[in-house]
């Protein structure tokens, strides 16, 4: 006897994995997105695929200390040369990224961070634009199973090179045994890490 299924109870296949890069921790408008990747994930098949990746561009002769100080500066490779000399202006990639998200199945490595302090902030404005899935971060940490250090009985979120690290087999999103905060690289890296908690049972969309 074949399963009966609802609409609403498949899971999606294909799923839009993104990753921001930005200028702090408090959000938009004090803080900026300065680079942006999205990797398109089947779940079944088991495939991750580069779908997009930019730098925004910003006039960073208007910027404080505060912007020009960011922790994204001397812990990755990107600079701020790379933010004032960049190919496209912030509010291209932010129409294309639009584009591309518009009624499809997303998520991150932290929902709260990357949708709620910045897609779902003005200049994006993309609340109600695609599908939430499930956060890929809060479904790492019941398998990690990290000792909270403030709630006894609760486990706190791994960071993502741990999850990555403890959880996937080998170095599918070749990252060397290093994040290096990349927007496209964390992509990756969430993306495999999606699909082998999937493929474990671990992982529900």
């Amino acid at each position: 006897m074949c399963p009966y299924f609802t609409l609403d109870s498949i899971p999606p296949d294909v799923i839009y994995v993104l990753d921001t890069e930005t200028t702090g921790l408090e959000g938009a408008p004090k803080d900026l997105v300065l680079d942006v990747g999205i990797c398109k994930v089947s779940l079944r098949r088991g495939t991750v695929e580069d779908c997009y990746s930019s730098v925004l561009g910003y006039d960073v002769g208007e910027w404080d200390d505060y912007l020009t100080g960011a922790w994204i500066f001397s812990n990755s490779d990107l600079t701020i040369e790379d933010i004032a000399f960049a190919k496209k202006p912030a509010m291209q990639v932010i129409d294309e990224v639009r584009r591309i998200l518009k009624g499809k199945d997303v998520t991150t490595y932290n929902k709260q961070y990357d949708l709620g302090k910045f897609l779902y902030q003005e200049p994006w404005d993309m609340r109600g634009w695609f599908n939430e899935c499930a956060d890929i971060m809060k479904a790492a940490t019941d398998v990690c199973k990290i000792p909270s250090k403030y709630r006894a009985g609760e486990y706190q979120y791994p960071k993502l090179d741990y999850a990555y690290e403890k959880i996937t087999e080998g170095d599918p999103a070749g990252i060397g045994g290093k994040q290096d905060h990349r927007a496209l690289s964390d992509a990756r890296a969430a993306s495999w890490l999606m699909v082998k908690m999937f493929a474990d049972g671990d992982y529900r969309p």
